[in-house]
């Protein structure tokens, strides 16, 4: 930063050809081009991917069988998925571009001794802006001159009020206390608003050397996180692959070794490898996405990231923003005091009849057309209240403002009512030390008032004093000192809590979700609201403190405390950065610009729809639509159900591949004729596939999903005790089937009626199957109670498919059916009861295990 005797040196602005070099030299647009991909550099990315590789060979396998519906299918799924992958991280870039537009408003610049307006992307380090009430500031820059400057830095700190700002001094350029937040200070910040006053700045920084484009780079830098159930299924879709391979290489190899043509070997290779593709997963994996997304929708959240769908059930810290998340983003009026101590309540709806001529002071001391949400929200209260005020503000002239300045912290505006001869109103209103001196206040007046004011400030609330004087007509004084000014009473004002927040605080915290608030205002606000919404804190850590700590302490910090005020967004990073090194699973809420590093650093970033900015809402993962944080909990119980279901559609999906393949592989071994072809492998995806994407998806939430811990971050989708439990389904189901199949050769059953038979007894073995995993309590009325229309519909279509390839002729020669007689209806529905009766009592020892496992990892 230069000097401040160099910059008042400087002529005033640049000339066009100065300025037309150093935009070619800083590069306006730089900030957009950091970090930015392109479409096809996105799908490449998409393409190298092992699961959209295993998609395209599984299709290539059916293809090589004469199965082209299923090699279509397949293709037509993996070119989807490459899209939606592709549209989605598209999508993500979007957040620099949203970020430049924010940062290029229209500026006016002083260029060879003449003001004009031009982009904001085209101001550089070194111009002098003139900046007034309703601009955006379009650069960073040092406040040379201006009057009663005030400016809306929310976007950047989450303060609820705008920040006073005064002209440069030596000593305010050296130490260089440039970030955003604060009153008094010489520094502006491109993307701020000035909501009072005029100034004019020299630039001192653009583009991505700025406070806002710094986000920008932060933005760039920061990888989201892969989903995780995309990882997991990926390695079991690997592991399945490569024992796939090695069997049904082995079914070659031993094909070839018994006498059998290289024609028999391939065939049976590859009707073993059919029967082990897990081709479901994928599937499943998209289509509990898609239905997670419409479901977490009618609860008023939009979903732009799927991962964030799989990880809401595993949330164990929702880190929220104070200002328009957990509050309104509006200032109340939330207390009037008099001087004789008497006070109302305006929160709780107190009347307020014996503070009229407070609040028409209070209204009248503000702009006339306000800006200010303080001046806003005593014009609000006075005509909501009809108060005398309220009247002269709208008939009444405006005769003289004196503003703010370091000296006098107070607004003071003169109004001339009708008759032009009758006396003015002047009313002044600002810092309660200032109004005591406007009103020549006694050491003991000023005890009191000092008093009051520390009161109500510890309550986290900004405190106003007002004061009115009447003035007869003629010359006005030159300054407010020369009104007799009367001493009205106090006013706090809040930014009130929202009316879900609280309960939804509540539902957190018996969820096992711990509620951080990081915020940028200041830490007896942040404590005041953090206690009234119910977050628990005995202190408020401070953006200095969270700066001059190393990672190791920072992650012990973060640990032990729950409120975190005057963070800037790097420290918010850390923050964040420093709750996931502790292993817990972070969702951050956020609507301001300041909130957008954290948002996409999150494992589940939460932005506002209503009041959030693009940029906040395009590094999100989830957008609240209504900004109600309430919905926040709707869609962690959404989350956790939907994971629910996933892990038992993947533990389902596991279980019934062990019958399967052994039922394609054991008569190889045996010596046998063979089960399964192609032909009854397609079938059984028939049932399987809608299985598992519709009928578990459709599964209701357990009673007690929102009253137990989050899933443990170490915990996999399929732990291994799970794991060894779907093993064990699928085994038993494989022993029942493939110890029919050798009763009935044994028999002496023809191979076409032992085949129909076995095939039945796999049918009604998948239906113990779905019964057994749909839920995790040990019991055949559970099993059967759970409300669910879509798994009946599915296995009364299952059921009838097989039905007519029995008693249809084609179908039957199709898959080479015998006979199928009443007393093998009953065998292959007792095969399936009885493993269903085997396998609920089996169920007590594993939920006693995974029981352990869970309370462990929680």
């Amino acid at each position: 930063m230069p000097d401040i005797s160099q910059l008042q040196a400087m002529p005033i602005g640049l000339s066009d050809a100065e300025a037309a070099a150093r935009l070619s030299a800083e590069g306006p647009n730089e900030l957009a081009r950091q970090g930015h991909r392109s479409v096809l550099r996105i799908a490449v990315d998409v393409l190298r991917e092992p699961m959209f590789m295993f998609l395209v060979g599984a299709g290539a396998i059916y293809l090589l069988l004469g199965e082209r519906n299923e090699a279509l299918l397949l293709s037509a799924f993996a070119m989807t998925s490459v899209l939606i992958t592709v549209v989605q991280e598209f999508r993500s870039e979007r957040v620099l571009e949203a970020l430049t537009d924010l940062t290029s408003p229209r500026a006016l610049v002083i260029r060879n001794g003449e003001r004009r307006r031009i982009a904001g992307r085209d101001v550089v380090r070194g111009d002098r802006v003139v900046v007034s009430e309703g601009d955006r500031i379009p650069a960073d820059a040092i406040l040379l001159r201006g009057s009663e400057l005030a400016v809306d830095e929310s976007l950047l700190t989450g303060e609820s009020v705008p920040v006073r700002k005064d002209i440069a001094t030596t000593e305010s350029a050296i130490t260089n206390l440039s970030r955003p937040g604060g009153d008094d200070t010489p520094f502006l910040f491109s993307g701020s608003l000035v909501v009072r006053g005029q100034g004019t700045a020299e630039v001192t920084a653009t583009g991505p050397r700025s406070q806002i484009g710094k986000i920008g780079l932060s933005l760039a830098s920061i990888e989201t996180e892969p989903p995780r159930l995309k990882a997991e299924t990926t390695r079991l879709v690997r592991l399945f692959a490569i024992v796939g391979a090695a069997v049904c290489l082995a079914a070659v190899l031993l094909q070839l070794l018994t006498g059998h043509g290289w024609l028999q070997a391939m065939l049976s290779g590859i009707a073993l490898g059919m029967s082990m593709l897990p081709e479901e997963f994928p599937l499943v994996l998209t289509v509990f996405t898609v239905m997670g997304a419409l479901r977490i929708s009618q609860a008023r959240v939009l979903t732009r990231r799927a991962a964030a769908i799989e990880a809401l059930g595993e949330t164990t810290v929702l880190c929220t923003d104070k200002t328009g998340t957990l509050t309104e983003n509006r200032m109340t009026i939330a207390e009037l005091r008099l001087p004789s101590g008497e006070r109302a309540d305006i929160s709780s709806g107190a009347s307020i009849d014996a503070f009229h001529d407070l609040v028409s002071a209070g209204a009248l001391a503000s702009q006339r057309e306000p800006v200010d949400p303080m001046d806003v929200a005593f014009v609000a209260l006075a005509s909501r209240h009809q108060v005398p005020g309220a009247t002269l503000r709208e008939q009444g002239t405006l005769e003289r403002t004196h503003g703010l300045t370091p000296k006098l912290l107070a607004v003071t505006n003169v109004w001339r009512g009708e008759p032009e001869i009758a006396a003015l109103t002047v009313a002044a209103k600002g810092a309660p030390e200032a109004i005591a001196t406007l009103c020549r206040l006694t050491i003991e007046a000023r005890t009191r008032l000092n008093a009051s004011a520390e009161e109500m400030a510890r309550e986290g609330l900004r405190v106003l004093a007002v004061a009115s004087a009447t003035q007869p007509p003629g010359a006005l004084p030159e300054t407010p000192d020369g009104f007799k000014f009367e001493f009205l009473g106090l006013a706090s004002l809040a930014d009130p809590l929202r009316a879900s927040a609280a309960d939804a605080v509540k539902q957190c915290r018996a969820a096992g979700i711990r509620v951080v608030m990081i915020t940028g205002d200041y830490p007896a606000t942040a404590l005041a609201i953090a206690r009234s919404a119910g977050i628990s804190a005995v202190e408020a850590v401070t953006g200095h403190e969270v700066e001059n700590l190393d990672p190791e302490r920072l992650r012990a910090k973060v640990r032990n405390n729950s409120v975190f005020a005057r963070i800037s967004p790097a420290e918010k990073l850390r923050i964040i950065e420093a709750l996931k090194a502790n292993g817990e699973i972070v969702a951050m809420t956020g609507d301001g610009v300041n909130d957008a590093p954290s948002l996409k650093a999150a494992h589940i970033g939460i932005a506002m729809g209503g009041r959030g900015t693009d940029v906040a809402r395009e590094a999100s993962a989830l957008v609240l639509l209504d900004d109600d944080f309430g919905s926040i909990v709707s869609a962690i119980r959404l989350g956790r159900r939907i994971f629910d279901n996933l892990r038992k559609a993947m533990g389902f999906i596991l279980a019934i591949h062990v019958p399967i393949a052994g039922l394609a592989l054991f008569p190889l071994l045996a010596g046998l004729p063979p089960i399964l072809g192609p032909v009854h492998i397609a079938f059984l995806e028939l049932v399987v596939d809608p299985v598992c994407s519709i009928v578990f998806e459709s599964e209701p939430e357990d009673q007690n999903i929102m009253r137990r811990p989050p899933r443990g971050a170490s915990v996999p989708l399929l732990s291994f005790d799970r794991f060894l439990w779907c093993l064990t389904q699928g085994i038993a189901a494989l022993i029942a089937t493939a110890g029919l199949y050798v009763a009935a050769v044994t028999y002496g059953l023809p191979d076409d009626q032992a085949r129909a038979l076995v095939f039945g007894a796999l049918i009604a073995s998948i239906i113990a199957l779905v019964l057994v995993n749909r839920t995790d309590e040990a019991s055949l009325v559970a099993a059967f109670r759970r409300p669910n229309p879509a798994l009946w519909i599915v296995l009364a279509i299952a059921t009838a498919l097989f039905a007519m390839t029995l008693s249809w002729a084609p179908a039957r020669d199709l898959f080479n059916f015998g006979d199928f007689h009443d007393h093998d209806i009953l065998i292959a529905s007792g095969v399936g009861l009885a493993l269903l009766v085997v396998l609920e009592g089996a169920k007590l020892i594993y939920l006693t295990r995974e029981g352990r496992e869970g309370a462990s990892a929680a």
